[in-house]
């Protein structure tokens, strides 16, 4: 006797596609190469369990003697995560190679919920090589931590970092307009500071910097931490965790990688 009602198995199987959250943008700027080791590290990602994603590519125009700014880059990035729905926006630089577990801390980082922006760790591609993570500005990198440790600072760099939307829209609502790569609408939420200033008394002076420290500057003159709810963490005098477990490499287009070999692990 046949049943009444035949059951419709694909429509069982796809409509859960149909409910998936949108809970993290991964934006990588790049100059369209990258080095196998950088490939082997990104899509060789242990995924967390009930994962599921989608890819984007988005080109632009070339503006500019050396081809578009790095800010440039981010603030196509950052349009893009603004004019979704997800809650989370990481960073990978295409020079910087991420540990195979990196997906599942940070993870972990979203699922928590408590800390608005975390950074992994990497190194200047430089001899010696210096950490990328700052207390202050003119004193050089932080010392006084170990391998693995969770570090509180107030500088970070961008190339393997989680922001949490809240943030980043207060910011963007504030940033001006402009258009990037000659015909993509932006907002500088990331920019580099540069420009000249004249006093009568010390003369010309000039300044210049790079966009993830200005942003990291940005953050704290406005108090977009407090504006955006995160009270407990807009206290602290070093509101950006580095977790220092979160351990990448920075790597040159010839194969360089950076560091060499740490003495211990100890900083």
């Amino acid at each position: 006797m046949k049943p009444k009602t035949k059951t419709d198995y694909a429509s069982l199987v796809l409509k859960p596609l149909y409910l998936n959250e949108d809970r993290i943008v991964i934006g990588i700027p790049m100059t369209g190469v990258v080095r196998a080791e950088w490939m082997v590290a990104r899509y060789g990602q242990v995924i967390p369990c009930n994962w599921s994603h989608s890819e984007l590519y988005h080109w632009m125009n070339q503006f500019s003697p050396i081809g578009y700014t790095v800010p440039d880059a981010r603030n196509v990035i950052v349009q893009k995560f603004i004019d979704g729905k997800a809650n989370w926006l990481f960073f990978i630089d295409h020079d910087v190679i991420l540990p195979r577990d990196c997906f599942i801390k940070i993870n972990k980082y979203m699922n928590d919920g408590d800390i608005p922006v975390v950074s992994g760790l990497y190194f200047a591609k430089a001899h010696p090589p210096e950490p990328l993570l700052y207390r202050g500005r003119g004193n050089s990198f932080h010392r006084g931590w170990k391998l693995c440790d969770k570090v509180w600072v107030d500088g970070i760099p961008m190339g393997c970092t989680l922001i949490h939307r809240s943030l980043l829209h207060a910011m963007w609502k504030d940033a001006e307009e402009y258009t990037a790569g000659g015909n993509i609408k932006a907002r500088k939420v990331f920019d580099f500071p540069s420009g000249i200033m004249f006093d009568p008394k010390e003369g010309i002076r000039a300044y210049s910097g790079t966009e993830d420290l200005a942003w990291c500057n940005r953050v704290i003159a406005g108090e977009y931490l407090k504006k955006t709810g995160w009270k407990e963490i807009a206290k602290k005098k070093y509101p950006f965790l580095v977790d220092t477990s979160i351990f990448c490499q920075h790597i040159t287009m010839d194969g360089q990688t950076y560091p060499l070999p740490m003495n211990g692990g100890i900083y």
